[in-house]
């Protein structure tokens, strides 16, 4: 399948192709590819998720959904809109190049745009929505800093909604653009929120529009400060790797049937402080959502902590450049330093350039699994 982290080190011949053509490589990749989800050995684990009442409600995201797209002109509409089980979905791409579908915020007037931070409101906590914004701001800092408001900026970010927004039908949304991909799948009570895209170059805002800006200091230091509490033999499980001359993120655009091994010290091996904390830094990603769907998820988290794996590369001093990957049954979380791409400098990785990624593997990224058992209970047409 192709691979779209390739393209920043692809052959000259590649690189001229035109973003075109590169988004129609991965379109063309992605419907040839059925949807599997992220495995340890090709076949998902089975019986992981249930459609069940959570007692959270998502009519605030209905209803904030309803208004953007009443918002919206009937063309920009048409284009907004795919069937809930579209593959659209999975066409998403965190590199700037990719064209995007759907309503961009650089056509929207400030009603509309209004409306769109809306609908994130109703889905997001106070951090993911922050997070969100602030990976846009970044990204009008990145075109002050290369002078090409063309490639980047901050209204260079696109909606579409998948299937129409329900009380009990299966529906959802994705925001899509350089650096922050969000996939938010809804059936009844129930939402999904995978894959997860955030990130940035720079990391930080030195100067600028947006001077001061800066994402994922937490997710960095909190992940380093477990890794540094483990004793010595625990580090020996957890360090798979202290050399870091690449980028090392598995599970990024277009690698949604990625094959991802236990690795690491699984949560069975740490001390009830250990695992507190490893729990507080999945709730980092997880807590990107309301906060209601994101207790619910973290239920669902810790109840296979024993089989939790954390594992690390890269050193482990307090200024190190480092991967770490965290992956159970129900989730699965990279955090990468990657090289720098845009900005330059040497290719190496470094802290000025970030990946993250939150998936839910064996099956229900983008709420598939959900959405399997749905249309089983309830055919289309019946």
């Amino acid at each position: 399948m192709l691979d779209p982290a390739a393209y920043s080190q692809a052959p000259k011949k590649k690189r001229r192709l035109s973003p075109q053509a590169r988004s129609m490589e991965m379109e063309k990749a992605v419907d040839a590819t059925p949807f599997i989800g992220v495995t340890t050995n090709g076949a998902p684990e089975k019986g992981l998720y249930e459609i069940r009442s959570t007692g959270v409600s998502t009519a605030p995201v209905k209803k904030a959904a309803d208004v953007f797209l009443k918002s919206l002109s009937d063309k920009q509409r048409a284009k907004t809109m795919h069937t809930v089980d579209d593959s659209e979905w999975r066409k998403w791409m965190n590199q700037h190049f990719y064209i995007r579908k759907g309503v961009g915020f650089d056509e929207m007037d400030e009603t509309q745009r209004k409306a769109a931070f809306g609908l994130f409101r109703a889905s997001l906590s106070a951090d993911g929505l922050q997070l969100t914004r602030d990976i846009m701001r970044l990204n009008h800092t990145l075109g002050e800093l290369t002078d090409n408001f063309d490639e980047y900026g901050e209204w260079l970010y696109w909606i579409t909604v998948m299937g129409e927004p329900s009380a009990t039908e299966p529906w959802g949304w994705q925001l899509d653009g350089h650096h922050v991909i969000i996939n938010y799948f809804v059936l009844g009570d129930q939402v999904v929120m995978s894959p997860l895209f955030v990130g940035s170059e720079p990391v930080k805002a030195e100067s600028g529009k947006f001077a001061g800006t800066e994402i994922l200091q937490r997710e960095q230091e909190q992940a380093l400060a477990l890794l540094q509490s483990l004793n010595e033999k625990q580090k020996s499980q957890a360090v798979i790797a202290t050399d870091k001359p690449g980028n090392n993120n598995l599970t990024e655009a277009g690698k949604d049937n990625a094959k991802v091994e236990y690795a690491g010290i699984p949560g069975k091996d740490l001390n009830a402080g250990q695992r507190k904390a490893l729990l507080e830094l999945i709730g980092l990603y997880v807590g990107n959502m309301r906060n209601g769907h994101a207790e619910v998820r973290m239920d669902e988290v810790e109840r296979h902590l024993d089989r939790t794996h954390f594992a690390w590369v890269g050193g482990t001093g307090d200024d190190a450049v480092f991967y770490y990957r965290i992956l159970s049954p129900v989730v699965l979380i990279e955090f990468d330093h990657q090289r720098p791409i845009a900005l330059g400098g040497p290719r190496v990785p470094g802290r000025r350039h970030i990946h993250a990624v939150m998936r839910t593997p064996n099956g229900n990224d983008y709420g598939k699994d959900l959405l399997r058992q749905h249309l089983e209970r309830h055919p289309h047409g019946d």
